[in-house]
């Protein structure tokens, strides 16, 4: 797990941030745990996975269709890229 130091918070913050940790009844650092979580991944954002599998649906691939894009795709390993 990674660590995070908050420099230069405000008293106000601090006393705030003490105040709501107390009424969902958990310590001060779940509390800013479950904030930034709630901030960073928010319940409505579409994941890729999700995003794909509904262009398939809107676009009516059976798995016909998709056996045709496995044939045909090419499976030769990639040159790794260099950077010189």
């Amino acid at each position: 797990m990674a660590m995070l130091t908050i420099r230069n918070l405000p008293e106000e913050v601090r006393r705030a941030l003490r105040m709501r940790a107390a009424q969902h009844g958990r310590s001060t650092e779940a509390e800013v745990r479950s904030i930034l979580e709630e901030v960073v991944k928010p319940q409505g954002r579409v994941k890729l996975g999700s995003l794909l599998t509904e262009i398939g649906r809107r676009a009516d691939l059976t798995d016909e269709d998709l056996a045709v894009f496995e044939r045909v795709r090419d499976k030769t390993p990639e040159e790794p890229v260099l950077f010189e």
